[in-house]
């Protein structure tokens, strides 16, 4: 099998830990990825969800990443990929009868935002 490159320069912003369920998080991702940079943007402010500032938080970064890192423009970027994985969960303890402890297991997730420029060309450092 060949190994085959993209020509597609681009950036990742990652979040980390955030307390919201995958199907939450996932409904908003599905709608954003393969959009432009801007509107990218303009979706997540429409959207009735307390995960959108989140998403949106992280288009920026994303963006602003590609920007400073690669010198590539916002107008040129779209998101590429917008992954949600599972991370490390926060173990509680409750209190149960006799004196035991019943372990709570509150899940935490991991979101990866890529954005690429469309554009192919050389890119000056």
């Amino acid at each position: 099998m060949k190994n085959k490159k993209k020509s597609e320069i681009g950036a990742r912003a990652l979040g980390k830990n955030i307390r919201v369920s995958a199907i939450k998080i996932r409904r908003i991702t599905d709608r954003i990825r393969g959009c432009s940079h801007g509107e990218a943007l303009v979706l997540p402010e429409f959207m009735p969800y307390k995960t959108c500032h989140l998403i949106s938080q992280l288009i920026l970064s994303a963006a602003a990443n590609a920007n400073n890192n690669l010198g590539l423009n916002k107008s040129n970027l779209f998101i590429s990929e917008a992954r949600v994985e599972n991370s490390a969960y926060l173990k509680r303890f409750r209190p149960r009868a006799q004196g035991r402890g019943y372990p709570i297991k509150k899940p935490t997730r991991k979101v990866i935002i890529k954005s690429n420029s469309n554009v192919v060309g050389k890119i000056e450092r």
